[in-house]
């Protein structure tokens, strides 16, 4: 009897583990193996996938800085925003930000340290006191930029004016390589990285000359106008460098479209590119500007500078004797702090292509700057 129980026993054991085994998933070997598809359900339709749509290019806010002048060159302080129209290639702008010089300033200074201006490096050391009481003053902030044959950033930004001026006084003269496109490049690559709260300013204090640079003036403007960076420009006399320099044996860069000249050369002479070379003090800055920025080349001449200037709403100042220097970024502070900035969001997706602005002030009598438009490439 007890083995006829023990028998039973392990029947009823064993048809229990089968039984239990069979209500487990079936996963044994296939353990960790990638589920198969599943099965839809009957009436469902299947769920697609994603459709691929095209990337449209938007610019989210353009900020233009606008200089207001009476008749004899002083700056006008007492508009308001109802007095400004801004035009975006035609259409009027519903102006969304209005400030008169209270916006934050980010501003990187690009100073040369070539040893083409060796003769002039001292006066440019001792413009930091006035780089740090008039362009900075209580709430900017500032970094710097050394180039010769090589660009570096010699501080970091900062809101100590202190660590700006030492910044500047110590200066060390360096190669003859004038890397100056690069320069700015690099300054408006930082100034992109500030808060768009904050008016984006580039202060370029050199020679308007370029060797071995691979960023291209056009490039550099461009990549300025959107941005928001505005570039005001100090430039030091070429003169002395040009009779301390050996010539340059490389044909000179083609500085209008091709086959023709900016400058229409006087009546009864060639249109060589000596004489047009003799004519550059007569180029109409502003189509040039436009110009470059639409092709993103470079430009030929002692106009680089200005012309940077004029494609971003700044101001470039020329300097002859070196205490001038000093001079020309007090009146660059001047301005910052006193000039309006308007912003306005254009609307439309179909942005690409140059972008004309135009801006009016209803007050008569008086003399309006600003940067003249902008570039959006199109969408990949």
């Amino acid at each position: 009897m007890l083995t006829g129980a023990n028998s039973m026993f392990r029947f009823v054991l064993c048809a229990t583990l089968v039984a239990g085994c069979a209500a487990l998933p079936s996963r044994g070997f296939a353990q960790g193996a990638p589920p198969g598809p599943l099965e839809p359900k009957p009436g469902v339709q299947p769920e697609q996938a994603p459709q691929k749509t095209a990337i449209r290019v938007r610019v989210n806010e353009v900020t233009v800085p606008v200089a207001v002048r009476d008749h004899s060159g002083e700056m006008v302080f007492s508009l308001t925003q109802r007095d400004f129209h801004v035009y975006d290639n035609g259409a009027e702008q519903k102006i969304e930000h209005f400030d008169l010089g209270g916006d934050p300033l980010s501003v990187v200074l690009v100073v040369e340290t070539s040893s083409r201006i060796e003769p002039i490096l001292p006066a440019v050391r001792q413009t930091g006191i006035v780089f740090s009481q008039t362009v900075m003053a209580r709430s900017a902030e500032a970094a710097v930029i050394g180039f010769d044959d090589s660009v570096e950033v010699l501080a970091q930004f900062t809101k100590d004016p202190e660590d700006v001026e030492k910044t500047i006084g110590r200066l060390r003269m360096g190669t003859s390589g004038v890397r100056l496109y690069d320069a700015m490049a690099r300054g408006v690559s930082l100034l992109g990285e500030r808060p768009d709260a904050r008016r984006r300013i580039l202060v370029v204090l050199a020679e308007a000359q370029d060797k071995g640079s691979e960023s291209k003036l056009g490039e550099v403007l461009r990549q300025a106008q959107l941005a928001n960076v505005a570039i005001y420009s100090i430039g030091l006399s070429t003169t002395a460098a040009a009779f301390r320099s050996k010539p340059d044996p490389t044909p000179p860069t083609q500085m209008g479209p091709p086959g023709t000249f900016p400058v229409p050369t006087p009546n009864g002479m060639p249109q060589t590119p000596e004489i047009e070379r003799q004519m550059q003090e007569n180029v109409d800055l502003l189509a040039l500007a436009e110009w470059l920025v639409k092709t993103g080349i470079n430009a030929l001449g002692p106009n680089s500078l200005a012309v940077a200037s004029k494609a971003t709403g700044g101001l470039h100042l020329n300097t002859v004797r070196d205490r001038s220097i000093e001079k020309a970024i007090d009146e660059i502070g001047g301005e910052l702090h006193a000039q309006y900035t308007l912003g306005y969001r254009p609307a439309g997706d179909g942005i690409s292509g140059y972008h004309d602005i135009k801006v009016e002030v209803d007050r008569p009598e008086v003399s309006v700057r600003t940067r003249p438009g902008y570039y959006v490439p199109p969408a990949n």
